[in-house]
């Protein structure tokens, strides 16, 4: 059909959805890199004025990834729940913005499964940042396993205890500095340096034997490849949240060696286990803008139209956590502190909107324009936000990965200056052990130190 917008005496046209939705995006590196961005500011005004006036009845009748071709496509189709989507049936993007911006929690919380990704994705394209940060703050999602994440006025942490070589020493250090600093209500998450089986037992059981010592009411995780955590499973290892890194269409997660029907599998032999005390999420998953178009598995949509896609993936299998590691692949996608401060804010709403726990990865790779004053900023904003946790990594500076995050002093700081506060049962254990949520001081009873040097 197409669609046409003037700007300036200049007449743009646009075939279909795909091109109008790549136009209207914010600038990003990645998609000049893949020839979707808009060529000028003025093609861009002109492509956001159109999508401001499409209804949102079209974004059901003309998918972005053909149906026949994509399983992402067809989970988000054929899930899509016409009830829920009633109230907002009548409205166009531009309308469904200002619907948002008045909107309360319950009524947001009521559409969730009558909204695609790509409604999400498109409304966000016409926001500007106060916009996506006042919506996502209303939003309200709360998930729970041992402890519960998303109340409202809480912000949790992932311990992010990495070591460039799997040492059980470095990570039992790392893990020690965390708790001590109100880092790993969230979860204590290791991203192992090498993704094989003996590896992944060696740290889960460190990680199982430190939280059942001290009673730490918080799950662990090793991030290793689902088909890893499955074999770890049926080896009788104390997994508590299975993960893997998805992405929005079906090739896409091809490359990353998944599918739905294996995701599936996954959730039901981690339900099976029931390690969860106070609920049974147990699903860890992780994104980010740009690895369709690293994969090219595309399908030639947008980046952020294609990340925002891979939130129906995460929200099919109920997860207590989802993560966007908004500035992990580098320049080529997300140029600098501006680009990575709009994506990460996006990835943000659209996932609340969605209905998932969304935390943010404040981070960027050592070659792009970027510096931790940009983090800051975009940690700030997204406390504001009402963002359900971020990275804690020791001094920010993950030696595993070779990326920079935030730390857990960084943690300190958003919690004190917005008045945040640790997940509740996360709270309490920290209150026993003597642990000061505000300043991290405080000396752990039972040698809690020297024990954990012994376990490694």
């Amino acid at each position: 059909m197409g669609f046409a917008q003037t700007v300036g005496g200049t007449r743009y046209t646009f075939p279909d959805l795909r091109i109008l939705l790549a136009r209207a995006t914010p600038l990003r590196s990645g998609d000049v890199l893949a020839g979707l961005a808009a060529e000028t500011a003025a093609e861009r005004v002109a492509a956001q004025r159109a999508l401001a006036d499409l209804p949102l009845r079209h974004f059901l009748n003309e998918a972005v990834v053909p149906y026949e071709a994509d399983e992402v496509t067809r989970l988000i189709l054929d899930g899509h729940d016409t009830t829920a989507f009633a109230p907002i049936a009548h409205l166009t993007v531009g309308g469904f913005r200002d619907w948002l911006l008045a909107a309360e929690p319950a009524a947001l919380a009521a559409l969730r499964p009558g909204l695609t990704p790509e409604m999400a994705a498109g409304v966000s394209k016409i926001m500007r940042l106060q916009d996506l940060i006042a919506v996502a703050a209303q939003c309200r999602v709360t998930t729970a396993f041992r402890n519960t994440l998303g109340l409202p006025g809480r912000l949790s942490i992932r311990l992010q205890p990495n070591d460039p070589v799997d040492d059980p020493r470095g990570v039992a250090a790392a893990i020690l500095d965390g708790l001590l600093l109100g880092a790993g209500d969230a979860v204590i998450g290791v991203n192992p340096a090498t993704d094989n089986l003996e590896t992944t037992l060696r740290v889960l059981e460190l990680l199982d034997a430190v939280r059942d010592r001290y009673a730490i009411p918080t799950q662990s995780c090793v991030l290793a490849h689902v088909t890893t955590s499955l074999l770890a499973i049926e080896r009788g290892a104390p997994v508590d949240l299975v993960f893997q890194s998805i992405g929005g269409t079906e090739a896409v997660n091809r490359s990353f060696g998944v599918s739905l029907s294996l995701l599936a599998e996954a959730h039901l032999a981690a339900l099976s286990l029931r390690r969860g005390s106070v609920g049974s999420n147990c699903m860890y998953f992780e994104t980010g803008q740009g690895s369709a178009l690293s994969a090219e598995a595309h399908h030639g949509v947008d980046q952020q139209t294609v990340e925002a896609r891979a939130y129906a993936v995460a929200r099919a299998f109920d997860p207590l956590l989802v993560n966007t590691v908004v500035g992990f692949i580098g320049p080529e996608y997300l140029f600098d502190g501006k680009q990575i401060t709009r994506a990460g804010l996006e990835d943000h709403f659209c996932g609340k909107l969605l209905g998932l726990p969304m935390g943010v990865d404040v981070c960027y790779t050592n070659h792009a324009e970027a510096d931790q004053d940009d983090m800051d900023a975009l940690l700030t904003l997204l406390g504001v936000a009402g963002v359900t946790y971020i990275m804690g990594v020791p001094g920010a500076d993950d030696v595993m990965l070779a990326y920079q995050s935030t730390s857990f002093h960084d943690g300190l700081y958003v919690r004190a200056a917005l008045g945040k506060r640790p997940a509740p049962e996360f709270e309490a254990w920290m209150a026993r052990m003597g642990i000061e949520a505000a300043s991290g001081a405080g000396v752990l009873p039972g040698g809690m130190a020297p024990a954990l040097v012994g376990l490694g």
